[in-house]
């Protein structure tokens, strides 16, 4: 356990590395990681990491996990052992909820992490006083590097081995707060603590007690006048008031008038009321020009492997039903995947090195003001920064966003926010209908479209917020919380890690999808009712023969007009009316319905239509579609259309897996339900309006 930003995730990776499980706590949505840790020879202990508190007053619902669990109210989890992550750069703050937590005569260990920060703050810990004052083995420790993590295994067996007999003291008398009250709970329930008595005072109808029981509590706190807010105020003030002598007798801080740490000094520009968001504009300008920038070489080398292997293969194979399938099923869709994990890499690696350095909280800092214009807090920045990569993840990161109206909120525009899945889409329609210039030598335009999309998502979802914060009616205090990290420099393996991890779950997880509904659509692009197929080809046959010298040139209205007979043409048909005034052709129709298990399957399934229809397997995805026409030989990509499906792609929600997390972190099909139809018809107005405009 620990406050948020002690270190404490970085330690719990340190320790269990690869041995961990994440889940869910029964319940709730919120997450439960475990991971099993040998602390000596035959001595193995599982380590669970609760989510970060500042004390035992609970306000979220991450924070109400940690606080049954040390109140003994999860029937799950029944620990044997706290292992307390304190930041020494920040100790009184840490202290207050170790304090805590020794009260509740809980055995203890603390890890102290940022000791590298304390020294260049010129703070310096008595280590030896320290413990012999709260009565607790501490130790330091550095996650990054791996230090102190032996000893700290050392100490927490050594701890295991006392009877967790760690406590012989009280941090302060709690009793004194309400002893009548806390006699009153302890002679209902013998095993707690005095300190822990207060707690059942306080929160005891949020613990699983019977109804007579919760009625014996009550009868205490009416009798003896019980007053909560009073005792918990009383009880922070002695805290604090206990915790400055430990500070004055074992901590030498540095004077006030000492020089700004470095943080400090880099903050001065990077929160600057003006300068502070030209910065956050460059910064995101650069990201997205890197997208470009750096995947342009590795694409492109992917692609010519993808086109030289499919004509390759369709050469060399023999015709058969099983050869089209490897061709333009299978080559087709794994083309679709692979060409774009270089894009993917680059995009979560950026985001990472943010993460790493500190300056993702930056960004939050600086939207609080923005975001409350919008009926969201500064919070609702992560969970919608997160979304440029999945909104899966985003949506459940919104967990610690105390308003339950600015989570809903967030939950219900996060995916309007571009996430990865889109990046395929938007390249691919970028490189077809934007010149690829430079400016000053250095400003890709296709940059610019790439990032005017991404600010389309972010400004349509401020909006949208704006409007429901009027008719959601939740009504509940607000109030942001946020501490700011000091700047790091990278952790370069830990961004590599990443980079390789997200290509991993592009490629198996997304790949599965893109796969199987490649093959799907090869069948059905393949296949008619009845025995239409049979008939075009009977015709263009006896076309054939009646003018043998034009047999080659009658190979490509052959393989359009079977596709047109295909179940899949049919379907497109069906469709074609509906979509056709946004631009779109059945073709396209198909992709948008494909596009819902996966928005990435988009680029998939056009390469399987075409190369189904296309008899040319040498040119690459990019030339078909460019090639592509209407049934009167206009162009089906023409400017107007490549921009109108962008904007759909944009706004539209294509994603069953996003519907499905939206259900479970809001316990209701009607959030999701709403979700779909708002954004679909959003989507489908402004992909209209986009096409008006631009025709």
């Amino acid at each position: 356990m620990g406050n948020p930003n002690s270190g404490k995730t970085s330690l719990f990776n340190a320790l269990t590395g690869l041995n961990q499980k994440v889940g869910n706590f029964p319940g709730v949505t919120v997450d439960k990681k475990t991971g099993s840790i040998r602390l000596e020879e035959n001595f193995d202990a599982e380590l669970i990491d609760l989510p970060g508190t500042y004390s035992l007053y609970p306000r979220r619902a991450d924070e109400w996990v940690a606080y049954k669990v040390l109140m003994g109210a999860d029937a799950d989890i029944k620990p044997d052992m706290v292992l307390l992550v304190a930041d020494a750069s920040n100790l009184k703050r840490n202290l207050l909820f170790c304090s805590q937590i020794i009260d509740l005569k809980i055995p203890v260990v603390m890890a102290l992490t940022m000791t590298d920060i304390a020294a260049k703050k010129d703070i310096q810990i008595d280590i030896n006083g320290l413990e012999a004052e709260l009565g607790i083995p501490v130790v330091t420790v550095n996650p990054r590097k791996n230090k102190g993590l032996t000893e700290l295994k050392k100490v927490l067996a050594q701890a295991s081995r006392m009877n967790q007999n760690l406590h012989a003291r009280d941090f302060m008398n709690t009793k004194k707060l309400a002893p009548e009250s806390v006699e009153g709970v302890q002679k209902l329930f013998p095993q707690l603590s005095e300190y822990a008595a207060i707690h059942y005072l306080i929160n005891h109808e949020n613990f699983p007690l019977s109804d007579l029981d919760q009625k014996a509590v009550e009868q205490v706190e009416t009798v003896n006048k019980f007053n909560p807010n009073k005792t918990q105020a009383e009880e922070i003030l002695q805290r604090y008031t206990r915790i400055r002598q430990i500070m004055q007798q074992h901590v030498v801080e540095h004077g006030p008038l000492e020089k700004k740490m470095f943080t400090e000094k880099l903050d001065n520009i990077l929160l600057h009321r003006t300068w502070g968001y030209v910065i956050l504009l460059a910064v995101l300008f650069l990201l997205f020009q890197s997208i470009f920038w750096l995947a342009q070489f590795p694409m492109d080398g992917i692609e010519w492997l993808f086109t030289k292997a499919g004509g390759w293969l369709s050469t060399t194979l023999p015709q058969a039903w099983w050869s089209d399938l490897i061709v333009n099923g299978l080559v087709a869709g794994l083309s679709g995947i692979l060409v774009f994990v270089p894009q993917i890499m680059i995009l979560f690696g950026l985001i990472t090195v943010l993460e790493d350095t500190g300056y993702m909280a930056r960004i939050s800092f600086l939207s609080d003001k923005l975001m409350r214009k919008a009926g969201l807090n500064g919070k609702s920045v992560m969970p919608m920064i997160s979304g440029f990569a999945c909104a899966v993840p985003a949506i459940m990161s919104a967990r610690n966003i105390e308003n339950k109206k600015e989570r809903l909120l967030t939950i219900l525009v996060t995916p309007l926010m571009s996430c990865s899945a889109r990046l395929p889409v938007y390249t691919i329609l970028i490189s077809l209908v934007i010149d690829d210039k430079y400016y000053f030598g250095f400003l890709s335009v296709q940059g610019l479209v790439m990032m005017a999309l991404y600010f389309l998502g972010t400004f349509m979802a401020l909006i949208v917020s704006y409007v429901m914060k009027f008719f959601i009616k939740i009504k509940e205090k607000s109030f942001f919380i946020l501490e700011l990290p000091i700047y790091r420099a990278p952790r370069w393996k830990n961004v590599g890690i990443t980079m390789v991890e997200k290509a991993k779950i592009f490629v198996f997880d997304a790949g599965k999808v893109i796969i199987m509904i490649s093959l799907l659509l090869w069948f059905l692009s393949s296949h008619g009712p009845g025995n239409r197929i049979e008939k075009v080809e009977q015709k263009y046959a006896l076309l054939a023969q009646q003018h043998p010298a034009q047999a080659d040139s009658l190979q490509k209205p052959l393989s359009a007009e079977k596709l047109q007979n295909s179940y899949a043409g049919i379907l497109g048909k069906a469709i074609e009316p509906v979509i056709e005034p946004l631009g779109y052709d059945w073709k396209i129709g198909i992709a948008l319905i494909t596009s819902f298990a996966a928005r990435e399957v988009f680029v998939g399934t056009m390469a399987t239509l075409y190369s189904v229809e296309e008899t040319d397997d040498n040119s690459s995805l990019r030339q078909k579609m460019d090639a592509a026409t209407h049934e009167d030989g206009s162009k089906v990509y023409t400017l107007p259309a490549a921009l109108s499906l962008m904007v759909f792609y944009v706004l539209a929600m294509q994603c069953m897996s996003t519907l499905a997390v939206v259900k479970r972190e809001t316990r209701s099909w009607k959030w999701p339900v709403f979700q779909f139809i708002y954004m679909t018809g959003l989507a489908y107005a402004m992909s209209w309006l986009t096409y008006v405009i631009f025709s």
